[in-house]
């Protein structure tokens, strides 16, 4: 893992850790985190297999479920010492902080989740997006040839066509992460199940949304919201799965308007 560490402590202002989804790095928080830098102490990582990592790191045993992921955010928290933490997870990354949270809920003060899902397939009386066909299709193409499978199948999740560069980014991220370990965490993710994980949520925690977006429709982001108690959800007037990329002011102000309610005492 590659950690950025852009803070400052005290003032008992939350420490805000930053967790990126599938096929991305730390770096497409950069038009968000540096929001924040100001006010508090803000947090960047790379998981294994993105970014700067360090490649000898990964270990399939370890990564066998979600709760390696988990393990490794408990690990920063460790070592930076982090308390208090507000984690902003995008997609698959929102439910490895369930995970974490649900582990060492002392260490946390809230959630942000960016374009969840617990559960990308469809069953009965829920609506993931996919069929369980689809998923196979998405995996198989995957595994056969991950490049091609990048640059078809990012500016989807993307989801801007008018803004092509943005889609050439994202197909960029994914062709830099490890073709075998991407290979393995996109079955870990798009095969996952976590929705009995939610009613155990025991912290304020913003759902944002995006109007549009094929990976994680808006059935899903509402289905998010009414599972997690007390949650707040925004759905944001953008496209496609990547807000913070698309969208950063609205994104940007969405979560900071949660950390004025959530933290109103301490201000």
């Amino acid at each position: 893992m590659t950690v950025g560490d852009g803070g400052r402590d005290g003032d008992g202002r939350p420490v805000l850790l930053f967790a990126h989804g599938f096929g991305c790095d730390q770096n497409m928080w950069r038009l968000v985190a540096p929001a924040f830098a100001q006010d508090h102490r803000v947090v960047l990582f790379d998981y294994v297999g993105a970014g700067g990592s360090d490649l000898t790191a990964w270990d399939p045993g370890r990564y066998a479920t979600l709760e390696g992921y988990a393990t490794d955010v408990l690990e920063i928290c460790a070592e930076l010492g982090l308390r208090d933490v507000v984690f902003v997870g995008h997609s698959v990354s929102a439910m490895i902080g369930v995970l974490a949270a649900a582990r060492e809920p002392s260490r946390f003060a809230a959630l942000v989740m960016v374009g969840p899902s617990p559960r990308y397939i469809d069953d009965e009386g829920y609506v993931g997006g996919f069929g369980a066909e689809d998923i196979d299709e998405l995996l198989d193409s995957l595994d056969s040839n991950y490049l091609g499978w990048s640059a078809a199948t990012a500016p989807a999740i993307m989801g801007n066509p008018d803004r092509p560069e943005l889609g050439a980014e994202l197909t960029n991220s994914f062709c830099r992460t490890d073709p075998r370990i991407a290979r393995h965490f996109a079955r870990l993710t798009f095969t996952a199940d976590n929705r009995d994980d939610l009613p155990r949520v025991g912290l304020p925690t913003l759902v944002l949304q995006c109007r549009e977006d094929v990976i994680a429709p808006v059935a899903v982001g509402e289905y998010v919201h009414r599972a997690v108690p007390g949650s707040a959800l925004v759905v944001l007037d953008a496209t496609g799965h990547c807000p913070h990329l698309s969208a950063p002011e609205p994104t940007t102000a969405a979560i900071r308007d949660f950390l004025a309610a959530t933290f109103a005492s301490r201000a």
